[in-house]
């Protein structure tokens, strides 16, 4: 017995050795250095192509079609009609190559791992003419060890990305019937008319969307590096959140370290507060060769909860955890956390968030990628839309599945900003193949993005992706592909789906971020029973706008939770020009036709339909763009201030969508400049903390006070009606307490005892609430559609100082907008009312001069039109 002990102890003496004269993770940043050229494989592309079959210098992160972009080497397919153009980039093989040159002191690393962060899609790695990698997902990261593959000197790293069509052709043509996808190509380059989108693991909107170009990326989009590391390293790390009440929290910190031997090392955990003081804790650890769990306890007191924004402070913690080998720091790895609870609310069918206890109405919009090709996304382009969406009282962002997995700047910001994210997982509407392999492959994205993303308390749900459920059961190409491939195929589909949807997805949040609910789609009732339905789980409302139905037919219903509904309007005329250049244009011109996506360039025309339905026929394009804008704004108003009135029932409203991968006609509410369309001023109003919502219906003014505040408010409620000469009609009102949280209904007054028998062209209402003595909310009651008011001239004025416009009104404006024209500003108010006698001062962001501004300043109103 003693020779065994002394036999173990030795094994541990010596293991512990082991680690003598490990050195710390280097991490080499692979940016600089490369160049790409079409693949002398692809003998039709070399032939058209001869410049870029040669090889050009590139930029890593990045995408082939943002270097030739960059270069003049294809024309701007932002600009013009030029998407064409740049069509065979997408349909081409290409390579890219770096040399790396190893010194003698890297090679005697034990370890030289060559990670990509992100390839898209189809590619293939070689070292110095050895393959390495074969890559087949661009969602995921990939690491190889190259340490083998490597020699003293100059070493040749090329990759050789296949056009990703021409990779699945064969495929899709093999299949009886396709999978039914998302949007046909406008420019017949899928085989035989079949989509290849449901088939690739690849950001989905680059295959071309509603809103959106069709721009296939090809290259390494995200960073590539060397790590050098000896013996172990620390491979991932996260912290749990096991318990948290006012008194103390408990957290776990989750590290996997990766050994390539036996031995013993220290893994140290210093968790500092947001006051800067900190704490730490030690374990000595023996680990094996492979990958070593290890959890070490951590213990906050009087913790300090993040909150979402208007609900409280978003302090966050941060967690340092070092790898010590013989006594020397090896590795480190750092999360920032926040410490928060949060539950799914779903009694009888609801939906919504409770966080920290407190149930909250979600109020925000979706967001859909910032750019066509991501890496010309930067912080720097993130920020201003983030807080935009907050300034404009926004507490929630849905990062719509279409797209891709956002980088870590984005959800730091959501952190800081307390904006509550609801992340889908990257499905955008296709049906996923039901085969093993591909869930498999998805199963590695999925751990890998929830483990980077799990410690952002911003995000508060993970959901399994875009309307791919809700399509399987509703949509009637669905519905023709199940009876096509007949009842064993469609079982066979649909089971592999529920696998994915229901198990792949659902444990990977439930293993790696297990403090955030999981959701299996959206719209979903998370399998509970019929989905996209007002009576449970969340609702995508579409028959406003691409139903063509009239906007009061969002007043019919309280759903549970809108996640999507959407309006379109026409973007600034600044943006306008910006990409289709100067001179004479109408809506059906070629360039915006070619900017507006919906019905393949025929929305322009569903922008008139609505447009003369409630406001008349427009004198000219700029008078188009105004009434556009108007109409979104007006619209998307009229939904979200009933979501809000119909809470508890309903507790959340996210319409679509914030902004733009490209200049586009869409439904955003900021376009791809940067520029704020009428619909974001008015969201600041119309998700104001506290609210009043006027809905006339049947002969009557319903009024309804609403306040996400947790306290109550004294306030005060008014409703005055008018005639179009300023004359009072009639007034009611009333001294109210609003509720803490809360939507409470305050009065239903019929027409004749508001209007007093007024002509209804001529006369309007006005409704407000007031708390203390000023007005925080108002609403403008009128008995037809704008069309059919008779509004006066409202003698618009503008009178300047510097960068800061007073406007004033002798008469009711109604929907005021400052249109600068071709000259980029921003003001700080826009699409507003005035009362008889009012005026507001709005300061201007711009370059221009205030010269300059005040020449370009057209003031319109609905009024002004006459």
């Amino acid at each position: 017995m003693r020779a065994v002990l002394r036999g173990v102890a030795l094994a541990a003496l010596l293991s512990s050795a082991s680690f003598v004269g490990a050195a710390p993770r280097q991490a080499i940043t692979l940016d600089s250095g490369w160049q790409a050229r079409i693949a002398p494989g692809d003998t039709d592309a070399v032939a058209a192509h001869r410049r870029e079959a040669r090889w050009f210098a590139v930029q890593v992160p990045g995408s082939i079609q943002q270097d030739l972009i960059a270069q003049h080497r294809v024309p701007d397919p932002f600009l013009a009609t030029n998407e064409a153009a740049i069509q065979w980039v997408g349909q081409t093989d290409w390579q890219y190559r770096h040399t790396l040159v190893a010194t003698p002191a890297l090679l005697a690393r034990d370890h030289l791992d060559l990670v990509f962060d992100g390839l898209d899609t189809f590619a293939t790695v070689t070292i110095n003419g050895q393959a390495v990698l074969s890559a087949d997902n661009a969602h995921r990261r990939w690491r190889i060890d190259a340490k083998r593959y490597l020699k003293p000197g100059a070493n040749t790293i090329l990759i050789t990305i296949a056009a990703p069509i021409r990779v699945l052709a064969p495929v899709v043509l093999a299949a009886k019937r396709s999978l039914p996808g998302e949007y046909d190509s406008a420019f017949g380059d899928d085989p035989g008319g079949r989509q290849t989108s449901p088939y690739i693991r690849k950001p989905k909107y680059q295959y071309g969307w509603d809103w959106g170009p069709r721009i296939i990326a090809i290259g390494p989009w995200r960073p590539v590096r060397l790590e050098a590391w000896d013996s172990a390293r620390i491979d991932t790390l996260r912290v749990d959140q096991d318990a948290l009440n006012d008194a103390e929290a408990r957290l776990s910190a989750r590290a996997t370290v990766q050994a390539d031997r036996a031995g013993v090392a220290t893994l140290r955990v210093v968790l500092t507060a947001p006051d800067g003081s900190h704490q730490t804790v030690t374990q000595r650890v023996t680990l094996a060769a492979g990958d070593n769990a290890v959890t070490l306890p951590l213990t906050v007191a009087q913790p300090q909860r993040w909150q979402p924004v208007g609900y409280g402070k978003q302090p966050l913690y941060r967690v340092a955890a070092t790898l010590e080998q013989d006594g020397a720091a090896t590795d480190t790895a750092e999360r920032r956390i926040g410490l928060r609870t949060v539950q799914l609310i779903r009694d009888g069918g609801a939906m919504g968030f409770r966080v920290n206890g407190t149930p909250i109405f979600a109020k925000g919009a979706n967001l859909i990628p910032f750019d066509s090709l991501p890496k010309r996304t930067t912080t720097e382009t993130m920020r201003p839309l983030l807080l935009a969406a907050r300034d404009a009282n926004m507490n929630m962002l849905r990062v719509w599945g279409g797209g891709y997995y956002l980088d870590d700047a984005f959800y730091d910001m959501a952190d800081e900003l307390g904006l509550m994210v609801w992340q889908d997982f990257m499905f955008g509407g296709a049906v996923t193949p039901p085969d093993a392999a591909f869930r498999a492959n998805v199963r590695i994205e999925a751990e890998q993005q929830v483990e980077r993303l799990a410690n952002h308390p911003s995000i508060v749900l993970w959901a399994g992706g875009n309307e791919v459920l809700s399509g399987w059961e509703n949509w009637s190409d669905r519905k023709a592909y199940k009876r096509a491939v007949g009842p064993d195929e469609q079982e066979r589909v649909g089971a592999g789906m529920a696998v994915l949807f229901d198990r792949v997805l659902r444990d990977a949040v439930l293993t790696r971020s297990p403090g955030t609910p999981y959701w299996p789609g959206s719209p979903s009732t998370d399998y509970e029973g019929p989905v996209d339905t007002d009576d449970s789980g969340d609702r995508h409302f579409w028959d406003v706008w691409s139903g063509s139905k009239p906007v009061e037919r969002y007043l019919d219903a309280c759903p549970r939770f809108m996640s999507e509904y959407g309006f379109q309007a026409m973007p600034d005329m600044a943006t306008i020009r910006d990409f289709a250049g100067p001179g004479a244009l109408t809506p059906d011109s070629p360039v915006l036709k070619a900017h507006q996506k919906f019905l393949a360039g025929e929305g322009n025309a569903r922008l008139r339909l609505y447009i003369h339905d409630r406001l008349g026929e427009p004198r000219d394009l700029g008078d188009f763009v105004y009434l556009s804008q108007v109409n979104q704004a007006e619209a998307i108003a009229l939904a979200a201030l009933h979501h809000r009135a119909c809470r508890p029932v309903t507790m959340g409203s996210l319409y679509w969508q914030l902004n733009d991968v490209w200049p586009a006609i869409s439904w955003s509410s900021i376009d791809h400049a940067g520029r704020w369309k009428l619909l974001h001023y008015a969201a600041r109003r119309f998700f104001a903390p506290q609210v009043i919502v006027a809905e006339h219906v049947g002969g009557a003014t319903r009024l309804a006070l609403v306040s996400d505040a947790t306290a109550p408010t004294p306030a005060r409620w008014r409703i005055r009606a008018f005639d179009m000469a300023g004359r009072l009609l009639a007034e009611h009102g009333a001294a109210v307490t609003l509720p803490p949280l809360s939507a409470t209904e305050a009065a239903r007054i019929d027409d004749a005892a508001l209007f007093a028998g007024a002509d209804a062209k001529t006369s309007y209402a006005v409704a407000e609430l007031l708390v203390g003595d000023a007005p925080v909310s108002r609403a403008i009651v009128e008995l037809g559609v704008p069309r059919d008011m008779a509004y006066p001239d409202p003698g618009l004025r503008a009178t300047w100082h510097r960068r800061e416009v007073t406007v004033t009104a002798t008469a009711l404006a109604r929907a005021v907008m400052l249109d600068f024209g071709a000259v980029g500003a921003q003001p700080s108010d826009d699409g507003f009312d005035l009362l008889p006698g009012e005026s507001r001062t709005v300061s201007v962001a711009s370059t221009a001069s205030p010269a300059a501004l005040a020449r370009a300043l057209t003031l319109r109103s609905l009024g002004s039109r006459r």
